[in-house]
This record gives structure tokens, C-alpha cells and sequence, in this order.
């Protein structure tokens, strides 16, 4: 049996508003050893992130503290460490990659920048080294053109290129520990596969130990050795990844298991097309020199067309920085576009944004980020409601009634509709999200990664939901993800995007069953979605 590198015993998490307090974590026992990776599971709000930000100390004190219990580190109990103990821990000895990288990178610092202060405070590397050392993390992290995007800022990342220069940062000081909470939420698969190859080289050549905080369960099934399932602040299940998945013992982690999004798409009639496009393209010019002349384009969308049936979901998927969903914005006019876009028989692409604001109510949308696309000046209430205070939908008794409506069908208890962002779970915000975009009742919703901050079993729940919601409204969807298993439920239609261009598109069970492109085929069996299993 390995080394133990770190012991928790009987922790204990509470948050207080007031003189109210709230256990959110109660006897959490675990041991994590050298060189194996451990992994906590369980629904959002079950306590995971709670209990890893616990290890460094990175819970929002003095709100929260722990009565009970010991993080034992190095014959340390990390609960009684000075703050510049722990200073000296964070970043080197022990590593984390947060869920969310937009919200834990400077967005008024290169990423060359954040990564060469990670080197510099633990290691003492500057200049040129540091440089080099920077582009190498980047590099193997998989970023492209590690040497030019090590002067980009955050926002000129899609979302899964920010993971991933959060795992070059959290790798830089080769940690002992790295704990990850969420690492490939934001990733497409294929991209998901070569992280997980790199974890596992770096922690066999390193002789790292990995807290893995995940809902995905075919991540946790491919890296870890050893699971424990939490529910309510509890573990209820742990044991060795084998058995668990083998012979699972709690009625909860069985129901983790059985949570896989499946079904067929909702039933449609023959249907006039709700949206057409045409040859659409978003080319960004490149501009060098002293006059920034514009010297090439950057094309990430280029000659996109397709049509979509009023009641039908159009699976758009594709690698982080194919495009997807820049042409998602594109086709609601969120974004300049070149081509011709017909909504409801409509020409827009020529559309004023005053031109095209009394449409909007039929176009909503659902954004990746779950923090940044909620006002955390704002209750849930306001948030669900500004979109019918803004087009004048009813009066204030039947807006109020409309916003509880909408917060029971995503699932969360009416009464939640007073508390703010900051007081949910990722999970729990991208439902909130949701349930903004519902409460109008649009013709058309478009949903850019809406599952990707959420566990398996909400998931299911949430593919349920859009299907009834579907099938009662005749709803049609832009679904945009890199969870193949959540698109192959929902979508009628498929379109593969790379690099912008489509390279292939179909009836979305036909492409499942016979990709006939060597890209689709690859990311079906990145995910393990091969074409016999769709035929079985």
C-alpha cells in the first residue's frame, strides 16, 4: 500500500449569516495517498468544493469555520497553520485548478504573466527561463501555438483553453497534491482525453497525489483509484474505483450511476423552418503594424448554412475554439455577422439592435458560465423577472407568479427566489440561468454548454425538462455542448463544426449510427459513444 500524503478525519464545515448557521459538511473522513488519485462524487451542493477548499484554506472566512476535525499534512494539522505557512503550501507544495477559470484568472493579465508569477513566488524563475518554462506548460497542456497565446489575454480564450492554462499554472511547481475541482467541465472530449493522459504521466513521473472533484462519472472511472460518494455533507460510499463501479453498496451511488442523460429526442410533425442560415461567416481581422492594417482574418465561423424545423433541437458540437459558439451569437445577432439569417420568415441580418429588440423576446439564450452571466447585485427574483419588466409581460402579481412557475420546473424551491447568486452551487446558478430564459416562453432558445457546470443527475433532469418543455411550447433548441451523451438525447439534428467550417451534418441519429467524417468518428470515440453502441 502507498504512503498516506494527507489524513481528513471528521471534518466539519459551517456557514453562518447573522446568528444563523448552516452545517454544510459534517464527519468527513478520508485519506489520500501518494501517488494515487482520489476522487470525491456526489450531486452539486453535497459538499465536495466545500470540503477541497478546506485543504487551503480558501473557504470564505469568517462566514464559514469548522467546529470539528483535522486536514493532516505533513504530520501539520492544516486547520491550525499560520496563514504564511499555508502561503508557502498554496501553489507548490500542494496545487488546485478551480471550476470556473474565468472567474480565477486576472482578466487584466496575459496568461504568460499569471503563470511566470506562479514560478517566480515558488521558485524563483524570471526572465527568459520563466518564459520558456511558461510556453513548455502551455504547450503541454495542449494550447496551440503556445508561444503566441502566451500574450493572450483571458477573454481571448474560449472557455476550455482557460482550463486549460489553469492546469498549466496549478502544474508549474510539480505540486505533491493537486486538487481538481471540476478540470474538464469546460473541455470537449477529445480534449478531456489528452488532459487525463497528461494527469496520469505527470503522476506517474512525479509521484503526485490528485483530489479529482468531479460529477463526471467516466472521468472519475478512468483516473481513480479510490472513491467517496457525498450526499447532504456526508460520505455515504467509499471505496476502491473497481468495486465501486462494480458493486456499488448505497441505494445514492447507484442512482449516481444510473444517471447517464438517454432517451430519444421529443416527436415532431413536419414543420415550417424557424431559422435559416446561409453562408454565414464571423471573420475577425488579424491588424499588425504602426497603422494596425488588417493583414489576414481570423475565421471562426466560415460559410455556416443549415435549416431549422419550429419545434426541432440542432445539436451544434465541436472542440473548444471550433466556433460553435460564435456562431450561436452570431445566428441571434449578438455578434456581426456576413450572410443572410432569416428568424420566423424574417430577414435580421440587416437589423438595428433597436430594430431587432422586439424580437428578442422570442430569441433567449443560456450562456456557458453560470458567474458571469448572473448580476450578483441581484436576487434570482429580479434575475428570472427582468426579462418581463423589460417587454412589459403582465402585471407585478402575475410576474411574481411566473418567476416561482419557472423556478419549479428547473427544480428549485420557489422560496430561493429571495437569496443571490453567490449563494447556490454551479449547478444550482446554470438552473437559475435556465429558468431566465424560460420564463418567456421564447420560440427559440439557444443553449451554449447549459449542462456543463451540472452533475449527472441533474443532468437527467434538466434533458427532461427541455424535452417537456419542448413538446408543451413547441420550443426549438441551439444546443451547443461537448457531452455527446446530452446531445445524442435531445438533438433531431446534428452539426460537426472544426475550425470553424462544418464538416459534417445530418439527421443527428444517422451521424451517430454512420459518421462518415474522421473528425466525428474521433470525438464519438473520445466519449465512448462509438457507432455500435448507438445501434445496440
Amino acid at each position: 500500500m502507498s504512503e498516506i500524503l494527507m489524513q481528513v478525519r471528521d471534518l466539519a464545515v459551517e456557514f453562518s449569516s447573522g446568528e444563523r448557521s448552516q452545517r454544510v459538511v459534517e464527519q468527513v473522513s478520508f485519506d489520500v495517498y501518494k501517488g494515487q488519485t482520489l476522487a470525491l462524487v456526489g450531486e452539486s451542493g453535497s459538499g465536495k468544493s466545500v470540503t477541497a477548499h478546506s485543504i487551503l484554506r480558501l473557504l470564505p472566512y469568517p462566514t464559514a469555520r469548522h467546529p470539528a476535525g483535522e486536514i493532516r499534512y505533513d504530520g501539520r494539522n492544516l486547520l491550525e497553520a499560520s496563514e504564511k505557512e499555508m502561503r508557502r503550501l498554496r501553489g507548490n507544495r500542494i496545487a488546485m485548478v478551480f471550476q470556473e477559470p474565468m472567474t480565477s484568472l486576472n482578466p487584466l493579465h496575459t496568461v504568460g504573466k499569471q503563470i511566470i508569477e506562479v514560478l517566480a513566488l515558488h521558485k524563483g524563475l524570471r526572465g527568459k527561463a520563466a518564459l520558456e518554462r511558461a510556453i513548455e506548460l502551455l504547450e503541454l497542456v495542449g494550447i496551440p501555438t503556445p508561444a503566441e497565446r502566451i500574450c493572450a489575454y483571458p477573454h481571448e480564450l474560449s472557455g476550455g483553453q482557460r482550463q486549460r492554462v489553469m492546469i498549466a499554472m496549478a502544474l508549474a511547481n510539480e505540486p505533491e497534491l493537486l486538487i481538481a475541482d471540476e478540470p474538464t467541465t469546460a473541455l470537449d472530449v477529445t480534449v478531456q482525453l489528452k488532459i487525463l493522459e497528461l494527469l496520469k504521466e505527470l503522476q506517474a513521473r512525479l509521484g503526485m497525489a490528485i483530489l479529482l472533484i468531479s460529477h463526471d462519472l467516466n472521468l472519475v472511472r478512468r483516473i481513480a483509484d479510490q472513491v467517496c460518494v457525498m450526499q447532504r455533507g456526508r460520505v455515504v460510499e467509499q471505496a476502491s474505483c473497481e468495486q465501486l463501479f462494480r458493486a456499488p453498496s448505497h441505494p445514492y451511488t447507484r442512482e449516481l450511476l444510473e444517471a447517464e442523460p438517454s432517451g430519444a429526442p421529443v416527436e415532431t410533425l413536419p414543420a415550417p423552418p424557424l431559422l435559416i442560415a446561409t453562408d454565414v461567416r464571423v471573420w475577425f481581422p488579424i491588424k499588425k503594424g504602426l497603422f494596425r492594417r488588417t493583414v489576414d482574418h481570423v475565421k471562426a465561423v466560415d460559410g455556416v448554412s443549415f435549416e431549422l424545423p419550429r419545434g426541432q433541437t440542432l445539436g451544434i458540437v465541436g472542440e473548444s475554439g471550433s466556433g460553435k459558439s460564435t456562431l450561436g451569437l452570431a445566428l441571434l445577432r449578438l455578434l456581426q455577422s456576413r450572410g443572410a439569417i432569416q428568424f420566423d420568415g424574417t430577414p435580421i441580418e440587416g437589423m438595428g439592435q433597436a430594430e431587432i429588440r422586439p424580437l428578442r423576446r422570442q430569441m433567449q439564450v443560456v450562456f456557458q458560465d453560470p458567474y458571469g452571466s448572473l448580476s450578483p447585485r441581484m436576487s434570482v427574483g429580479q434575475i428570472i423577472g427582468e426579462g418581463l419588466r423589460i417587454h412589459r409581460i403582465g402585471t407585478a402579481q402575475e410576474q411574481e407568479q411566473a418567476i416561482v412557475d419557472a423556478l419549479t420546473e428547473v427544480g428549485l424551491d420557489p422560496e430561493t427566489r429571495h437569496r443571490y447568486p453567490h449563494e447556490f452551487s454551479g449547478g444550482q446558478r446554470q438552473r437559475i440561468a435556465i429558468a431566465r430564459a424560460l420564463v418567456l416562453k421564447p420560440a427559440l432558445i439557444l443553449l451554449d454548454e447549459p449542462t456543463s457546470a451540472l452533475d449527472r443527475t441533474v443532468q437527467r433532469q434538466v434533458v427532461e425538462l427541455l424535452r417537456n418543455l419542448q413538446a408543451k411550447y413547441n420550443l426549438t433548441y441551439l444546443f451547443i455542448s461537448h457531452d455527446l451523451a446530452v446531445v445524442r438525447a435531445l438533438s433531431h439534428q446534428l452539426m460537426v463544426v472544426q475550425r470553424g467550417t462544418v464538416v459534417e451534418q445530418g439527421p443527428a441519429h444517422e451521424v451517430f449510427a454512420a459518421p462518415g467524417h474522421p473528425y466525428t468518428k474521433q470525438l464519438l470515440e473520445s466519449a465512448f459513444l462509438t457507432p455500435a453502441a448507438n445501434e445496440n
